[in-house]
Parts: C-alpha cells; structure tokens; sequence
C-alpha cells in the first residue's frame, strides 16, 4: 500500500505541476508533509535547500529523496517514475497529433515562426555568458578560451560534456592553488 500511495502522491504532483519546479514544490508539500506526513516542515525545508543545490529538475530530485526516504530503492524508483510518466504521456500524445496536423499550412508557419525566435534567444543567452565572462575574466582571456573551445567543438569534435569536465577541473585545482598561496602568506 505504501508503493501505491507513493505512485499517487507523485503522480498528481506530476499531472497537476504546471510550470516546472516552482509549480511543483507546493504540491509536494501539500502531499508529502500535510497528506501522508512523511516529512515534517523542516525536513522539507532542509530537503528543498539541499535539491536546489544539486543539478537537474528539481521535481525529480525531490521524489527521488522522499522515495527512498519513504521506501527504499524501489520507493525512489516509483516515486521518480510516477512524476515523469505524466509528461510522457503527454509528449507522447503532443507530438502524435502534431505529426498528424504537419502538413497544415498554419502548423508550418508556426514551426518555421519558432526558428528565429529560439535563435535570437539562444544568442542574447550567449552573449550574457560571453559578458559576464568578459567582467570576470577580461577580454584577452575570454575571446582566446572562445576560441579554444569553439576549436574544440567545431573542428575536433571534442564532447562538451569533456570540455566542462576539464575546465571544472581547472577550476578547482585553481581555486586550491590560489587558497595554498593565501594560506602560506598569512602564517
């Protein structure tokens, strides 16, 4: 029964959560602190500061941890499962009836409309980084990483995911050096 309830709890969370995480963490509250009571107020609020941290959405991370809480590994799973199945299934029915509707004039402007505006987005959002870099770091160093990175991508094919990996990497081992050299001059 405790599967069951679990399955419900983040099942509705997952129906009923427009809006992403900010939609979704009342929700939550109301059904796992004031309906079934598997958490006080304050491990909630303790839970919710900790999820916020982590990457990733927050929905999903919050089941995960209240699932496990709750019921152990198959507890997470369920719970994890029964927020993401609605949106599945909604996806799942979106597109099939855009597949259907394609080839309508109107549906094709608007496709063809969406374009434009995710580039121009994707452009202002690229230059807010490349500025605030510029602020952090200055021009030289910004526009010579630019187009190492740029190098990296476009001509060496070289996974994004190991181009983060490495300047994280960069950056702590830097942070530690910079942390080193504050700490051997004040003694």
């Amino acid at each position: 029964m405790q599967q069951w309830h679990l399955f419900i709890a983040f099942f509705r969370v997952g129906m009923l959560g427009y809006g992403g995480g900010p939609g979704s963490i009342p929700l939550i509250h109301k059904e796992v602190v004031d309906k079934y009571e598997w958490m006080s107020d304050e491990d909630f609020g303790d839970l919710l500061a900790l999820a916020n941290t982590l990457p990733g959405p927050i929905a999903t991370k919050l089941a995960g941890y209240i699932g496990h809480r709750v019921s152990g590994l198959v507890g997470m799973v369920n719970a994890v499962l029964a927020t993401i199945i609605p949106t599945i299934i909604l996806m799942i029915i979106l597109l099939s009836s855009l597949s259907s509707i394609k080839d309508v004039g109107w549906v094709q402007g608007m496709t063809a409309a969406v374009i434009p505006v995710v580039a121009m987005m994707l452009a202002v959002l690229t230059w807010q980084f490349f500025d605030k870099a510029r602020k952090g770091m200055g021009w030289t160093q910004t526009l010579v990483m630019s187009a190492v990175i740029f190098i990296l991508f476009q001509f060496l094919n070289v996974h994004p995911g190991i181009i983060i990996g490495v300047l994280i990497l960069i950056a702590l081992l830097k942070k530690d050096t910079v942390s080193a050299d504050k700490g051997g001059a004040s003694k």
